[in-house]
C-alpha cells in the first residue's frame, strides 16, 4: 500500500500504512492459503481454551466480568454463558492462553491467536458478519500484530504488541473509517500493557513468579478493543508512535500482506514455553534411538539461544505457570511421564518427587552459534549423560511451524481435551470445525454458546 503523501501524514507514515491496508482488505476474500491457515488456527485455538477454560486465571476473569463490563449475549465459550462484547472476548483470550498451548510467531516473538481469534468472533457476534469477513479479519489481524511484534526493537511479551492485531481485526469487522483506525491504534500502543517486568532484559533478578497474568494477553484485548471504541468516539492517540526508532524499526520495503504472516504460523505440540520446545524434541529423539531408562540418566545439558535463557527455568516450579515456563522441569517431566504429561499441562505435574529429581540434573548454557542464527531458526542441542555414556543430539528444531496438517491438529485437539470432555463431545466439536472448513459456521456456533466442559 502506498504511504499518505501529505506533510502532516508523513509524520504517521506507518499507521497510515497499516490504516490503508485495512481499509483495503477488509471485505475481501482471503488467498485460499491464508484461509486455510485462518481455519486452521481457528480449530487449534479453540482446543487451547477448551482446556485451558478451567485454569485459575480464565475461572477469576469470568467471575468478574458481570461487575466490570456487565451481561450481554456475546458467548463466554464452553461455559453456557453470555457477557458483553469485551467480556467475553476478555473471557475467551484468558482461557485460550492459559496453558501456553496457542499457537505462535517467531519473528513477532510471542502468540496473535489468544488475542485475535477471540475478538473476531465477539465482534462478529454483534455485527452478523459472515464467515469469510472473520476469515479475513483474523488474517488481517494477524498481519498487523505480527508486523509490529517483529518491528519492536526489544523484546516485549505478545500483550506489548498484540493490542494492534485487536484493533486492526475488529475494525474490520466493524468498518471502522480509516482516519479512526489510526487514532485507535495508536491509543492502543501508547496504552498497551508494559509487562516490563517479564520483557526485561537478562538478567532477571528475581526471575518473574509465574502468575496467571502471563504475558498480558487478555488483557491486551481489553486494551485493544477499548481504544477502538475511544477512537470511534473521538479520542485521539500519538499516531507517530511507530515512527519511534528507538522502539520500531520497520523494514524499508514494508509490505503488508505480501505473503501473509498467518501462513507462517506454528503450533505446539506440548503446553509449554515455544523455547522448551526444541530441547523436548532433541531429548525424545534421544530417548527413543538409544533405549534410555529415565531413571538412569545422570544429567541433562541443554545448549540454546539466548533467549531461551530469559525464562524464569525454575527447576523446582511452584504453580502450573512456573513449568510453562522451565526448560528443566519440562524435560525431566516429558522423560518420565512422556509427551502427553505435556498436552494438556494439569496440576497432577507439579511437585513431583521423581521429576524434582531429575530437573536438578539439568543444566542450562548459551550456545553462541545457536543464538546467532536466532529466530530465523529456533534450534536446541541436548546432551544425555548415563554413567560415562554421552549421547548428544545436533541443532534441533521445534515441531509444527509453519502450522500442521489437519490430521495432527485433529489428533492434538483429540489428546488435549481428553480430560475436559467426553468422547462424543469431542466428535461433536471435530464435527463443527469440519463443517466450518466447508463454510458452514452454524455448528460451531452452537458448540461455543452452549457446549459446557469442565
Amino acid at each position: 500500500m502506498e504511504s499518505p503523501q501529505n506533510p502532516d501524514a508523513l509524520q504517521h507514515a506507518m499507521v497510515g500504512k497499516i490504516a490503508d491496508y485495512i481499509e483495503h482488505l477488509r471485505g475481501k476474500p482471503s488467498s485460499a492459503p491464508a484461509r486455510d491457515a485462518a481455519l486452521m488456527c481457528i480449530f487449534d485455538l479453540l482446543g487451547a481454551a477448551a482446556v485451558g477454560i478451567g485454569n485459575i486465571g480464565p475461572r477469576a476473569i469470568r467471575d468478574v466480568i458481570p461487575a466490570v463490563y456487565g451481561d450481554g449475549t456475546n458467548p463466554v465459550w464452553f461455559t453456557g454463558k453470555g457477557s458483553s462484547l469485551i467480556g467475553a472476548a476478555w473471557a475467551n483470550s484468558a482461557a485460550a492462553a492459559a496453558l501456553d498451548l496457542d499457537d505462535g510467531n517467531r519473528f513477532a516473538r510471542g502468540h496473535p491467536g489468544a488475542a485475535i481469534i477471540p475478538v473476531a468472533f465477539a465482534v462478529a457476534h454483534e455485527t452478523g458478519a459472515t464467515l469469510e469477513d472473520v476469515i479475513t479479519a483474523i488474517v488481517i489481524g494477524y498481519e498487523v500484530g505480527i508486523s509490529v511484534g517483529a518491528a519492536k526493537t526489544s523484546y516485549g511479551s505478545s500483550g506489548t504488541w498484540t493490542p494492534y492485531g485487536v484493533v486492526a481485526t475488529a475494525a474490520a469487522l466493524r468498518g471502522t473509517p480509516r482516519g479512526v483506525i489510526e487514532h485507535a491504534l495508536a491509543i492502543a500502543g501508547e496504552s498497551a500493557p508494559s509487562q516490563a517486568f517479564a520483557s526485561a532484559p537478562i538478567p532477571r533478578i528475581p526471575a518473574p513468579e509465574g502468575s496467571a497474568v502471563k504475558e498480558g494477553i487478555p488483557w491486551s484485548v481489553v486494551t485493544g478493543l477499548t481504544a477502538l471504541y475511544l477512537a470511534e468516539a473521538g479520542h485521539t492517540g500519538p499516531r507517530n508512535i511507530l515512527e519511534s526508532q528507538r522502539h520500531y524499526q520497520f523494514p524499508a520495503d514494508q509490505v503488508l500482506g505480501e505473503i501473509p504472516h498467518i501462513c507462517a504460523t506454528y503450533f505446539k505440540p506440548y503446553a509449554c514455553c515455544r523455547h522448551i520446545h526444541a530441547p523436548l524434541i532433541a531429548l525424545e529423539r534421544l530417548l527413543a534411538e538409544h533405549d534410555i531408562v529415565p531413571g538412569g540418566i545422570d544429567g541433562i545439558d541443554v545448549e540454546i539461544h539466548s533467549a531461551g535463557l530469559r525464562i524464569s527455568n525454575r527447576p523446582a516450579p511452584e504453580n502450573i505457570v512456573d513449568i510453562q515456563y522451565s526448560i528443566p522441569y519440562c524435560l525431566a517431566l516429558v522423560s518420565l511421564y512422556g509427551r502427553e504429561s505435556l498436552l494438556p499441562l494439569t496440576a497432577d505435574a507439579l511437585g513431583r518427587a521423581d521429576v524434582l529429581a531429575l530437573a536438578g540434573k539439568v543444566t542450562l548454557s548459551l550456545s553462541p552459534a545457536l543464538d546467532a542464527v536466532y529466530p530465523q531458526d529456533i534450534l536446541a542441542c541436548v546432551t544425555i549423560r548415563v554413567g560415562d555414556q554421552h549421547f548428544s543430539s545436533g541443532p534441533t528444531a521445534p515441531e509444527g511451524e509453519p502450522l500442521m496438517s489437519w490430521d495432527a491438529l485433529e489428533e492434538k485437539f483429540k489428546t488435549a481435551t481428553r480430560f475436559v470432555a467426553t468422547p462424543s463431545r469431542i466428535e461433536e466439536m471435530l464435527g463443527a470445525i469440519r463443517s466450518l472448513r466447508s463454510g458452514d459456521a452454524a455448528p460451531l456456533e452452537h458448540v461455543l454458546a452452549d457446549l459446557k466442559l469442565g
